[in-house]
């Protein structure tokens, strides 16, 4: 690299956002995450270890996955190269899992292959990922701000790490804004002066994410007119300067949860009204329809069941229309759903059910399942016990089916609520006519 080259590096990396200038180069640099990166933990004894993984980096935007991508391609001293799922394409992608493998066969060169939002790939983009992330021809980085479990194919998850990072803190977001007024590569040179006001603002404006914050109280600085040869501000500067102010919900954040517990026992409460406002303010606030829909569809089966066996085909239906139209007519369908299962009837008779028969299942107690139940495939199975097939008996039959060590139990405890009232009736008749 010659002088021209420098220069040209040093005006580049100037005329970068603050945030960029500001990326931590090591884990000493890093902020956040001690959970993950704290001394002893598992990415501190990766990262010293020198070895490196296939992992997915699941998290907020804002709190550091791609910093950490980079901080292990550079202590590990693989090539980094970084793709974004929205802009790349399986041709592009075949190109570059092509060019990792040569370097390595040929070189002996590893690369950490970046993948920034992979969820938005495509089952095929991931597909074409597998053989080589499985023969270690490429060490496979991704992040997403969405769940894994739910966006990234099964087999490609079982051949990485998941990793998930947690909304920054306020004492981080504090530690970033004076790192920034004192660094070098920060605003240092402009001599910036903040009030505590001011900081509260910039780090309530930016929700967790650290590259908000820090582009924010740039253009902050760079807008507030200077005196006396330093520049100060105020929680007024901040207002004026940050032109859109970003809605005060988090999306992984304590308002994520808040709305979404709201929602949940609104429609528990039979209240529609109170369960579309708290939809609105979620769809308002940029949450994922995917994760309502998947939330309602657990809430058909926990808060209504039995009571109503169609709020489950609802809600599965709700989560598939979505899925297929998205917004911003998917909210049409939300709204449908929501409303449906407020009025439904409710129980979580099976909810309880389920979780009654689990924690016997947990303490491990042994038990024996009778006889005429057993596959009579089974040596050990006494025929002298016969099995009493309840359609020869006109549908049904007196037969013990719990093991006699749990005869005592009732777990299945229908209410008199919707179609369960039915329920009640059909297996008290069964019991007087048996």
């Amino acid at each position: 690299m010659d002088l021209f080259d420098l220069a040209a590096e040093k005006k580049n990396k100037s005329n970068a956002p603050l945030a960029e200038r500001m990326r931590p180069k090591n884990l000493d640099e890093f902020v956040g995450q001690s959970h993950i990166v704290g001394e002893g933990k598992y990415l501190n004894r990766l990262l010293k270890s020198g070895r490196v993984f296939s992992m997915i980096f699941y998290g907020p935007p804002g709190v550091g996955k791609t910093t950490l991508a980079e901080i292990f391609a550079g202590l590990s001293g693989y090539k980094f190269v970084r793709i974004s799922a929205i802009t790349s394409g399986v041709k592009e992608l075949r190109e570059l899992l092509k060019t990792a493998e040569d370097d390595l066969k040929f070189n002996n060169v590893k690369t950490i292959l970046f993948i920034d939002e992979i969820h938005r790939f495509n089952k095929s983009q991931q597909d074409a990922l597998l053989p080589f992330v499985e023969k270690g021809l490429v060490t496979l980085i991704g992040a997403t701000t969405e769940n894994p479990y739910f966006e990234v194919n099964s087999a490609l998850l079982s051949r990485c790490q998941i990793i998930n990072l947690e909304p920054l803190k306020e004492e981080d977001l504090l530690l970033l804004i004076e790192r920034a007024l004192s660094e070098e590569n920060g605003l240092k040179y402009l001599n910036v002066r903040l009030s505590e006001d001011a900081k509260k603002t910039l780090i309530l404006l930016a929700g967790n994410d650290a590259r908000s914050l820090l582009n924010n109280l740039e253009i902050a600085a760079l807008s507030t007119p200077g005196r006396n040869g330093e520049i100060i501000i105020d929680k007024t500067d901040v207002e004026n300067s940050v032109m859109k102010k970003k809605v005060l919900y988090d999306k992984n954040g304590n308002s994520h949860y808040d709305n979404i517990s709201a929602f949940i026992k609104s429609m528990r409460g039979t209240d529609p009204d109170a369960a579309v406002f708290y939809l609105a303010q979620m769809l308002n606030s940029g949450e994922d329809p995917k994760f309502i829909a998947r939330r309602m569809i657990i809430f058909a089966s926990e808060d209504i069941g039995c009571a109503n066996p169609m709020a489950i085909q609802v809600a599965v239906s709700c989560f598939d229309a979505v899925n297929i139209v998205g917004l911003p007519e998917g909210r049409i369908i939300l709204s449908q759903c929501a409303i449906y299962l407020a009025t439904s009837p409710k129980s979580n008779a099976s909810y309880i059910a389920i979780d009654e028969a689990l924690r016997d299942a947990r303490e491990g107690k042994s038990y024996t399942i009778p006889m005429y139940l057993r596959d009579k495939h089974n040596p050990s199975v006494n025929n002298e016990e016969t099995y009493k097939y309840p359609h020869s008996y006109g549908g049904y039959v007196r037969q013990d089916y719990l093991p006699i060590e749990f005869r005592d139990r009732n777990y299945y405890r229908p209410k008199s609520s919707g179609e369960e009232e039915k329920i009640i009736e059909f297996l008290k008749n069964i019991e007087e006519n048996l």
